[in-house]
């Protein structure tokens, strides 16, 4: 009989250290778009995304015992207005990767975030980089400053308020570091106070072919401080954006959407935004200023404003309206667009249906 209890003390150990779980997650986001200023005139459509990006998801995690446990996410995004996937022949194509995490942090691996993005999400942008007004019609959110392919990640648990992430994405190029990229953010939080800055660094070269030579471009560099302060009644935002090198701030919109001479993307810029969050009946007020100043010869400034208001039908569900608008400066190129596209004009309207699962 004791032999008996102490097998099912065992095995009922083994089982509650081999404890998994995997949920399913999702957003549904549709909306009517409407875009005008740019050289196509106004445009009217029906957008998949436009306050955050439709998707499906899988987020696993199992209990392998004295505080350690594998973790995964798989992502894919999802177009509501046609069915399609977001990347065409890439499946996971917003996150794919497996880790673990434990007492001393989560390290994964995969196609991930970076820290710069991160941090625009949770501390700088008010409207967490989707909706008209996102910081990314200024700020170079996009691209591989937003996710990474073969990427290694650590995440280092928040200690006294203060939390920092690393991140390091292989090129993958025989002989040459081209595509390589790396970045990290270092935060602090004490109560209703958010404070953060972050770092990238995308090497730009171009690697040999057997037809072709290599093509140098160096580093693009992005430097980002941020911070937010919570007043419960109003919760306010604050960044400042640093640009250096070949391709550290491409344009959102690099298809001459103005027509004329065609933009260039600002090799040594600056950013600023200001804004703020304010829950107002049942939904959340949202508004942001940004200035972009070109310090290149071309001198081709921009300045932004975006507001929206997100109204919760439930704690799943709501509708929205967004508006942004963009003054460019010398030709500059910079258009309003959503979570989910680039915009082809000066201004946008954003009317929409949301739903997370």
């Amino acid at each position: 009989m004791k032999k008996t209890r102490a097998l099912i003390l065992v095995l009922g150990s083994a089982a509650a250290h081999a404890q998994t779980s995997v949920t399913l997650y999702g957003i549904a986001d549709a909306a009517l778009v409407s875009e005008s200023g740019g050289a196509g005139g106004t445009v009217a459509k029906v957008t998949s995304g436009a306050a955050a990006t439709s998707r499906i998801g899988f987020r696993g995690t199992e209990d392998l015992g004295n505080g350690l446990s594998a973790i995964f996410t798989l992502e894919t995004g999802t177009k509501i207005d046609t069915g399609e996937l977001d990347s065409a022949n890439t499946l996971f194509n917003r996150q794919a990767f497996v880790g673990l995490k434990g007492g001393f942090g989560t390290v994964a691996l995969g196609r991930q975030f970076t820290p710069y993005h991160n941090m625009m999400v949770k501390v700088v942008d008010p409207f967490a980089t989707g909706y008209a007004g996102r910081a990314g019609n200024i700020f170079p959110d996009s691209g591989t400053n937003v996710r990474t392919s073969n990427t290694i990640t650590y995440t280092m648990p928040a200690t006294r308020g203060v939390d920092a992430e690393l991140s390091y994405s292989a090129g993958e190029q025989a002989g040459s570091s081209a595509g390589r990229q790396y970045g990290g953010a270092i935060g602090y939080t004490a109560g209703p106070l958010a404070l953060r800055v972050a770092y990238n660094n995308k090497n730009a070269d171009i690697a040999a072919t057997p037809d072709a030579a290599a093509v140098l471009h160096g580093a693009g560099r992005n430097t980002l401080v941020g911070a937010s302060y919570d007043l419960k009644w109003i919760k306010l935002h604050a960044g400042y954006g640093i640009d250096q090198g070949y391709n550290s701030a491409p344009l959102p919109n690099a298809n001459n959407p103005y027509g004329g001479t065609k933009p260039t993307p600002s090799t040594d810029g600056r950013e600023a935004l200001l804004g703020f969050q304010a829950p107002i009946g049942p939904g959340n007020l949202m508004f942001s200023m940004m200035h972009k100043d070109d310090r290149t010869a071309f001198d081709q400034d921009a300045s932004a404003i975006g507001i929206a208001y997100l109204y919760m039908l439930s704690k799943r569900s709501g509708i929205y309206g967004a508006y942004g608008h963009v003054k460019n400066r010398n030709g500059a190129g910079y258009t309003i667009g959503n979570n989910t596209e680039s915009g082809s004009g000066s201004t946008g309207w954003n009317l929409g249906l949301r739903h997370t699962f």
